[in-house]
């Protein structure tokens, strides 16, 4: 079996699943010369940067035409270091993320398998999940919607309560949040204390967006809430920042969505930075990368919480991985009900009371809507 085309799907749906963002999702189409074919997804959150990853995608197609696709550890490590002049962690393991999910997918259909049996095995039946309220709504709203997604079954929901700062919109970040937009997260956040009820876990997502002296500030004024983490309290460039913020709250810490490959973990690891890591499947090396740094987080006994909240493959991917984690916590999903993914795949994602179930079919256990796919594709970047 050989590799015969790498095809970056730029797909434009207008779904609000993105983290409130209408637009684009990135998938990625491996094709081989026994018929089969793999599916992967590389979903960023920013337009531009989907365009970016969809551009790699298509010169990678040249050096991996004639590859064996069973070869999925050889070939990641080929891409890897292809990028390794140019940086080999970010964009360029977005790219390899879409193409190794993809690879696993075939190598599941050609031997008529989960991917989840592959990797050892399930030792779990079902993924628990956490997920979202929709983003920016007023306390009202968010107490409706917290009682909402307690009643779907759910038992965690992540949200960010606090609003965007002036400045942000162009990209630059102050670190800082104004009193007035404080209350407004303090406001957000009782509401939805309120309305799912004290059995919820609430758990703060703070973007990375904050200096350390705000962000112990936050954590510290929301933590009557009782608080199950506080996510990227602050940007991924600085583990000194990080630190310090840990030596001053009292709230349990997650990072690693925008932490690429094991290496990066590393320092998570050895310097106790936190005690939830959140690997994106689609960003951080695919499936092989995340099941790596599943296995070393184990031998630190520190949970394994995935950011997997953009489009059906994003989750499941995850999730395949998850099966076989014995220290996996939740899965994250971008809403409580994922029916809106269905205009992309044959058949409905299965969630019941909060718990994704994982399809007992070969690969991922989906296929693409190509109808819609064709329908929806961006010119530049689709399929014949």
């Amino acid at each position: 079996m050989k590799i015969t085309r790498v095809t970056p799907w730029l797909i434009h749906a207008d779904i609000a699943y993105n983290f409130g963002r209408r637009g684009t999702y990135l998938f990625v189409e491996v094709n081989t010369d026994d018929g089969i074919t793999g599916w992967g997804e590389v979903t960023t959150t920013y337009p531009v940067a989907n365009r970016a990853v969809c551009g790699m995608i298509k010169q990678l197609n040249d050096i991996l035409v004639g590859d064996d696709p069973t070869q999925i550890e050889r070939i990641w490590h080929k891409i890897f270091r292809s990028f390794t002049y140019m940086g080999s962690r970010g964009a360029s393991t977005n790219a390899i993320s879409g193409i190794d999910i993809a690879l696993w997918d075939i190598r599941g259909k050609m031997l008529g398998e989960p991917i989840y049996k592959l990797l050892g095995g399930k030792v779990r039946d079902s993924i628990e999940l956490y997920t979202l309220p929709s983003p920016n709504i007023s306390p009202d709203e968010a107490k409706q919607e917290a009682k909402d997604i307690a009643a779907s079954g759910h038992t965690a929901m992540k949200f960010d309560p606090f609003p965007t700062m002036p400045e942000e919109q162009n990209g630059y970040m102050s670190g800082k949040l104004s009193p007035e937009f404080e209350q407004v997260g303090a406001d957000v956040t009782a509401a939805i204390r309120e309305g799912a009820g004290p059995n919820m876990e609430l758990l703060i997502d703070a973007h990375a967006r904050f200096d350390v002296p705000t962000t112990v500030r936050l954590a510290r004024r929301l933590n009557e809430w009782n608080l199950g983490w506080w996510e990227e309290p602050v940007p991924p460039e600085s583990n000194h920042a990080l630190k310090q913020v840990r030596d001053q709250i009292d709230v349990p810490i997650s990072v690693g969505e925008r932490l690429y490959t094991r290496w990066e973990f590393v320092p998570i690891f050895e310097n106790e930075l936190a005690d939830y890591v959140m690997p994106d499947v689609t960003w951080t090396g695919g499936i092989s990368e995340m099941k790596k740094i599943s296995t070393m987080a184990e031998a630190y006994y520190i949970p394994m919480s995935p950011h997997d909240a953009s489009g059906p493959i994003n989750v499941l991917a995850g999730a395949h991985v998850m099966m076989t984690v014995p220290n996996f916590y939740k899965l994250e999903t971008a809403r409580y009900s994922l029916h809106a993914y269905d205009i992309f795949i044959d058949k409905p994602l299965v969630i019941k009371e909060g718990q994704l179930h994982v399809p007992d079919l070969p690969g991922l256990g989906l296929e693409m809507n190509m109808d819609f796919f064709r329908a929806n594709a961006d010119e530049e970047f689709r399929g014949d």
